[in-house]
Formats: C-alpha cells, structure tokens, sequence
C-alpha cells in the first residue's frame, strides 16, 4: 500500500520514440531513486506516450527527481498528479484458490467490489478488478484468506480531475419590447 506522504505521483509525457523508457528507467537506477509504480501507454498523439510514475521521496526529494528527469533529452512534460486533485486508477488479476463450498463467496466478493470473473477452473477463479489503489488494497486483503494463486497488478495510472465548476453565464442586456 502506497504512503501518501512518501509516493508521489508524476504524469511524465516523452516522446514516443524508441528506448525512451530505458533512459527513464536507467536515470533511476543509476541515481538509486526508488520506483513504487510504473505504467506506460501511448497517448491520444501518437507522437507521445504518458508515463506514470509513483516514485519513493525517501530515496530522492522530488525536486531532485523532477530535475533529472527533465535532463532526458526525450521528455516533454512532467506533472506531479496529488491524490486529492487527480483520477487514480489500477488494474488487479487475481487467481483464487476455490473449493465448490466457498465459490459463491468469492463470486460475491468479485460482485461487491464491482469485479469480474475471467477464467474459470475447477478449483480456482481468475478476477479482473479496477479502481482506486485502496480499492485494489481492501479486495486483495479479503481475497488473500481463500488463498492466492497467483496476483498481477498493472501500477498507477493516473489523471488531473476535471473542473467541478459550470461556467458562470453573463447576463445579455438588450431590448424588451
């Protein structure tokens, strides 16, 4: 589970170009900055992917991280995305160890957490869920007591929440008549 007050997320756009996520990738391992997640996936541009990364502030302040990633010759922009003013999201498959006795449980479970099955074996399920890390926390510690197969988890993904606010209307004067 990430600690909000040592992860923080950044939204870095690079050009979509090969070996950019290498150079990414080695700026980190080569300055000893600590990667919690990583997800990367092009754009609605072609010509650019979006990199999410939720980097480790206890191995390197984020400034520090901000700077060097700037440095790479293949980056465009870089935001760092806050819990409360972004969309996060995560993808979970899961394969749950179930005997027929316990099945419906699971198969409730998958339900409440508004999941679903995507594979199906005699003793086992594999379940696809989506949604906020702590959301994809809370379903894989309930799931963990009927016995965890095997588990993979996509990383963060994140973006800026949309405006809230209607735009004001301006009042018009004109004849009445």
């Amino acid at each position: 589970m990430a600690d909000p007050t040592r992860h923080h997320t950044l939204s870095v756009t690079v050009e979509n170009k090969a070996g950019v996520l290498a150079r990414v990738a080695n700026l980190f391992a080569r300055r000893g900055y600590n990667i919690f997640s990583l997800a990367v996936a092009p754009t609605d541009d072609e010509r650019f992917s979006r990199i999410t990364i939720v980097v480790d502030v206890e191995s390197a302040p984020l400034e520090q991280i901000v700077k060097q990633l700037f440095k790479l010759i293949n980056v465009v922009k870089i935001s760092e995305l806050a819990p409360e003013s972004s969309t996060e999201r995560e993808l979970l498959l899961a394969t749950v160890e179930v005997d027929s006795a316990r099945r419906s449980d699971v198969i409730e479970l998958v339900g409440i957490f508004e999941g679903t099955i995507v594979d199906v074996g005699h003793d086992q399920l594999t379940v696809m869920l989506a949604g906020s890390p702590s959301k994809i926390d809370d379903f894989e510690d309930l799931v963990r007591a009927y016995g965890i197969v095997e588990l993979q988890r996509t990383g963060r993904v994140a973006l800026p929440k949309l405006e809230k606010q209607a735009p004001r209307l301006r009042t018009v004067k004109g004849k009445v008549g």
